[in-house]
């Protein structure tokens, strides 16, 4: 019988996070609400003199940085009460209100990009000049001008603001059709029993031991999607058009370059992304290789993709016991990562355990004037091990970055988010398979490892590719229909699963059914962020110190570079295609030493 929850009043002091430390009481909380509340209407003063003379520039962008912490504290605090217990209706009412001053706030200073960009790059340097205390900002300053030639005449783009809704009406389509109007069929489960399907139970049914249930599900819910095959096509197209439409109008030479230009990443990332992959692509097949010989079966379908191929390790580790091992995996990182790790374990950051009302998941957050927060669901796990590690990963991601950089360079890019979580992830898997004699944990790990490898890098390269073409396609003026899509997405699985496979049919609908296709050329810095964070594990392993310290200083950096520089600055460059190289060669030796193992 599955134990109650505790309710958040029971669970122990040293198991939550001390959120105190950011306001001591609510009522200090709706106080600092109410300065800034009153205090946004400092922002009138400059409007339309915000490039007036280096004072006024210097003026506003002070008062942006003071309000926009004090607003970063207050979102903070509310939000992660909220999360302790969403059925708390005092801190839904702080979480709904944080919502509502972070519109204000939006709306306050929005005047103050759109009259920076009317200022000439010569006028900026030389405001700089003037005072030195818009020294700190050169960056910042840089990366609102740099936009300039994408930016159109005031008329135009006020006429483009107005078009927002209509851009966002594929995502929304596709939203309601996914979230709302699409109903699975119910199917048989491993215990025999009727069961419904859901898009969040069919990960948990691709991974049965019972290939009766795996194929099931995987029928039921692409023949679902089939049913509506054309207006998902139809929906996916106009999204792609909507993003050829405004890299055309912004002057960009294709929609790729217009949505890695935010963070001024090089088409060529993209494009050696891909190279390196299709260069590695006998490693997945032979992975798939390996996967039918375990799983012993004549035919691997697409629906044995997740099945296990290594029983769950019922090993159990504490909290406590999770700790001290990834206090042991991180010591390549120096003594000072380690004595600031100690502090977010044992300071007050961490909510471990589940309580009644708590939000799911994990995440790290926190606000640049206090210290960086986890949140926790453990579960005594080796998955719940990894977790913290990656965690921990962001928050001393977030704390090097606080304690060197100002509060406007505090954030981090997408681009590099991950690549501080799974470099510690990865630490921690080599640290477990070179201390680890049981062999059943070892081929648990590996196979913990190599599903990383095939789910974070292979099947986001492929997801990228898909994008490339079909924009491609559209930039070339070619119609996308839904048998060109489906016959794009076969030739893609065929091409990265090889030929110990049946690529089923059904499979050639998948693209249909993935949200993050409507936010065009994202999922690609999942396969990038993942070989960095592989590379720069292994040269930690191997350098030692030096890539340590060089990685540390990474940390430190925040957003006062660009991605690419930040990563270049710890030794990985992202323009080559060394760093997939070097994360191939990593999942290559995993499967050696699986295949040693039971071939």
């Amino acid at each position: 019988m599955a134990k109650e929850l505790l309710k958040r009043a029971d669970v122990p002091d040293k198991y939550k996070w001390k959120i105190t430390d950011i306001y001591e009481t609510d009522e200090l909380w709706e106080k600092e609400y109410n300065i800034l509340k009153e205090r946004l209407k400092e922002f009138d003063s400059f409007h339309g003199k915000t490039g007036e003379s280096a004072e006024s520039l210097l003026g506003v962008l002070k008062l942006n940085d003071e309000l926009s912490l004090i607003l970063d504290r207050l979102y903070v605090y509310a939000n992660m009460r909220f999360h302790e217990d969403s059925s708390n209706d005092k801190y839904q009412s702080l979480s709904d209100k944080a919502d509502m001053i972070a519109v204000e706030f939006s709306e306050a200073t929005s005047f103050i990009t759109p009259e920076i960009t009317e200022l000439s790059a010569d006028k900026v340097k030389e405001y700089i000049s003037a005072l030195d205390e818009l020294k700190i900002y050169e960056h910042f300053l840089e990366n609102i001008l740099r936009c300039k030639e994408h930016i159109l005449s005031k008329d135009i783009e006020k006429l483009l603001s107005k078009t927002g809704e209509i851009a966002a009406a594929p995502q929304n389509i596709f939203t309601m059709i996914n979230d709302a109007d699409i109903s699975f069929p119910d199917v048989i489960n491993d215990k025999g029993e009727k069961v419904p399907l859901t898009k969040g139970s069919y990960v948990s049914f691709m991974e049965s031991s019972d290939r009766d249930v795996r194929k099931t599900a995987f029928e039921a819910l692409y023949d679902t999607y089939l049913k509506q095959e054309n207006t998902l096509a139809m929906t996916y197209a106009s999204s792609v058009k909507k993003d050829v439409f405004y890299s055309k109008i912004r002057n960009f030479s294709s929609s790729l370059e217009a949505a890695l230009d935010d963070d001024k990443i090089p088409v060529s990332v993209y494009d050696n992304l891909i190279s390196a992959v299709n260069k590695n692509l006998h490693l997945m097949h032979r992975y798939v290789s390996l996967r039918k010989k375990m799983l012993g079966v004549d035919k691997l379908h697409m629906y044995d993709l997740y099945a296990p191929l290594v029983a769950d390790s019922d090993k159990k580790i504490t909290f406590e016991e999770a700790k001290e091992i990834i206090l042991k995996a991180l010591e390549p990182m120096g003594d000072d990562y380690i004595e600031n790790l100690k502090k977010g374990f044992d300071g007050g950051w961490i909510d471990v355990y589940e309580n009644k009302g708590k939000r799911g998941g994990a995440y790290s957050w926190g606000t640049y004037s206090v210290h960086p927060y986890v949140l926790l669901n453990h579960n005594d796990t080796v998955n719940s091990m990894f977790t913290i590690a990656h965690e921990m990963g962001h928050a001393l991601h977030s704390l090097y970055t606080w304690q060197k950089q100002p509060y406007l360079y505090s954030g981090h890019k997408i681009f590099v988010a991950e690549v501080a979580s799974t470099v510690n992830e990865a630490l921690l898997m080599e640290y477990l398979l070179k201390t680890t004699e049981d062999n059943r944990f070892t081929a648990f790990l590996i196979n913990y490892f190599m599903e990383q490898f095939k789910g974070t890098f292979f099947r986001q390269a492929m997801f990228a590719e898909f994008e490339a073409k079909t924009h491609e396609l559209v930039e070339n003026g070619t119609p996308l229909t839904c048998a060109l899509m489906k016959d794009i997405y076969h030739k893609l699985n065929e091409k990265y699963f090889g030929v110990d496979i049946v690529i089923d049919e059904r499979i050639d609908i998948e693209w249909a059914r993935i949200p993050h296709f409507y936010n065009a050329f994202y999922v690609y810095q999942y396969s990038t962020g993942y070989s960095a964070a592989i590379s720069l594990s292994r040269m930690i392993l191997n350098e030692g110190k030096s890539a340590a310290d060089r990685y540390k200083d990474f940390l430190s950096k925040g957003d006062s570079e660009y991605s690419i520089d930040l990563l270049k600055g710890a030794g990985i460059d992202m323009t080559t295609e060394k760093p997939f190289e070097d994360a191939m060669k990593v999942f290559e030796q995993l499967i050696e030493r699986m295949e040693k193992m039971v071939l």
